[in-house]
C-alpha cells in the first residue's frame, strides 16, 4: 500500500510544473513597526504599531483611544507622510489635533454627516453615517499612498458596529497590505475579530490630583490582547501585557 507522504509528493511532483505557487510554503515575517509616541504603549507593543496592518482600540468614552490615535497621526505627518481620519461621528476637533502635533494640512479629514435627501423617519440613525464611512475607507485604502488611516467609530453604539460584516475588514485588512498602510480602528468593542494584527483595550481614564489640584491631569491604562507581530520579532516579549501612561491638563502643564 502506498503511504500518505509518498502519495503526496508524487501529486506534488506532477503538478508542480503547472501550480508551482500552491505548494510553495510561505513563511511570516515580522511588519515594520510605526511608533505612536508614547513611551509606555510603544514598549508594550515593541516599538509601535505595525505598518500595513489592521490595528484595533477598544474601550469605553474617555478611555484614550482618540489620545493615542492623534498620538500617531502626529508622528506620522511629522515624517512627511500623509494620513486620513474617517470620522463616523464628525467629532474630531482640529484644534485639540493640531495642539496634539498633527500637521494638519497633510491630514484628509472625512466628515460622515446624515443625508438631506434621506427619509425623515431614517434621519439620526447611525447607520447612514457608518454606511458612508465605510464606502471613503474603502475608497481612501484603495488608493494608497497614506501612512495611517484611522477609523474613527467611537461613538457609534456596540449595536451598530457589529452588524459592520466580517468581509469589509478582511477587505480593509488586505487593501492595508497592499498600500502598506496602518488601518486604526477606534470602537467600544472589538469588531474587526481574526482581521487585526493588534488589539487594545483601553480601560475608563482616572484622574490625577497633584498639587492640591482637583485635577491635574488623567491616567490611561491599556492592555495588549493580541499581538501577532510579537511572535515574529528577535525580541523578548514584555512580562506584562498592560501599559500605564499619564497625561497633564493643559491648565497643569502651563503652570
Amino acid at each position: 500500500m502506498v503511504s500518505a507522504s509518498l502519495l503526496r509528493a508524487q501529486i506534488e511532483s506532477a503538478l508542480a510544473p503547472r501550480v508551482p505557487v500552491i505548494f510553495s510554503t510561505c513563511t511570516p515575517t515580522a511588519r515594520p513597526l510605526q511608533a505612536t509616541g508614547i513611551a509606555a504603549l510603544d514598549h508594550l507593543l515593541g516599538g509601535g504599531l505595525p505598518v500595513g496592518a489592521v490595528c484595533e482600540v477598544f474601550g469605553p468614552e474617555c478611555s484614550g483611544r482618540t489620545s493615542i490615535a492623534l498620538s500617531l497621526v502626529a508622528q506620522v505627518t511629522r515624517q512627511g507622510s500623509a494620513c486620513a481620519w474617517i470620522d463616523v461621528a464628525d467629532a474630531l476637533d482640529p484644534e485639540s489635533a493640531a495642539a496634539c502635533g498633527v500637521d494638519l494640512p497633510r491630514l484628509l479629514w472625512v466628515r460622515c454627516a446624515e443625508n438631506a435627501a434621506a427619509k425623515p423617519r431614517a434621519r439620526g440613525k447611525p447607520w447612514s453615517r457608518l454606511d458612508q464611512a465605510l464606502r471613503a475607507a474603502d475608497l481612501v485604502l484603495q488608493a494608497g499612498g497614506l501612512g495611517v488611516v484611522v477609523f474613527d467609530m467611537g461613538a457609534v453604539s456596540p449595536e451598530h458596529a457589529l452588524r459592520v460584516p466580517l468581509a469589509s475588514w478582511f477587505r480593509f485588512r488586505q487593501a492595508a497590505e497592499r498600500t502598506q498602510s496602518t488601518f486604526l480602528l477606534l470602537s467600544q468593542i472589538s469588531c474587526a475579530k481574526s482581521c487585526s494584527a493588534v488589539q487594545l483595550r483601553l480601560n475608563r481614564a482616572k484622574t490625577r490630583h497633584e498639587n492640591h489640584q482637583v485635577m491635574s491631569g488623567l491616567q490611561f491604562q491599556a492592555e495588549l490582547v493580541r499581538d501577532r507581530n510579537l511572535s515574529f520579532t528577535a525580541g523578548k516579549k514584555p512580562a506584562t501585557s498592560l501599559a500605564a501612561w499619564g497625561q497633564p491638563a493643559a491648565w497643569a502643564s502651563e503652570r
